[in-house]
């Protein structure tokens, strides 16, 4: 079977397909936007680390019980490169997969998967409802209050940093950043005027 190389509007008409939930649309162009900003500032594939960013989740809405092991199975249906499909199948090691993160690529994504859904609580709470004006300081502030977005498993953020040779403030910094470049469609611009 030949490889294809997907495209961003193959990869979303396949996303649409298995996800309708606007918060996980949202986290799906919050995760791309990142993967792309930090693809970028390494002089890596930003195409690539933003379809891989975008397709993370797939499964996660329709088959939770199966999440990173049924998106493999899709992706192959589509006859994606095994590249694209390990990625995805990476950001979920130790907690749905066994596939240990590897590549620059893996640990990013594997970095900043839940670090995405701490910034998005932080700007939720902030007056300006906004990723715009937020601070490494104030997610860090809101990083050591355990029940803010307790959901957010902050050991795994800090083995990807760690996995990456990178601190909790650059991965951090690098997250808002990525984050504001898509403000728009995950609906964190809030009420700042650009």
């Amino acid at each position: 079977m030949v490889e294809k190389i997907p495209t961003r509007e193959e990869a979303l008409a396949i996303l649409k397909e298995y996800n309708k939930s606007g918060s996980l649309l949202k986290h799906a162009y919050s995760v791309e936007g990142v993967m792309r900003y930090i693809a970028r500032k390494r002089g890596e594939d930003e195409e690539k680390w933003g379809i891989v960013g975008l397709m993370h989740d797939l499964d996660y809405e329709q088959f939770p019980e199966q999440h990173c092991t049924k998106t493999k199975e899709i992706l192959e249906g589509y006859s994606w490169p095994e590249e694209y499909i390990r990625a995805v199948v990476s950001h979920g090691w130790g907690i749905c997969s066994d596939v240990k993160p590897e590549s620059t690529m893996e640990k990013t994504l594997y970095a900043i998967d839940e670090l995405t859904g701490l910034i998005t609580a932080n700007a939720m709470v902030r007056p300006s409802k906004s990723v715009m004006d937020m601070t490494v300081k104030s997610v860090k502030k809101k990083w050591k209050s355990p029940s803010f977005a307790a959901g957010v498993d902050r050991e795994i953020i800090q083995k990807g940093a760690g996995m990456l040779g990178v601190s909790i403030e650059e991965i951090i910094e690098d997250t808002i950043m990525g984050m504001r470049e898509v403000a728009d469609s995950i609906g964190l611009k809030g009420n700042i005027e650009a």
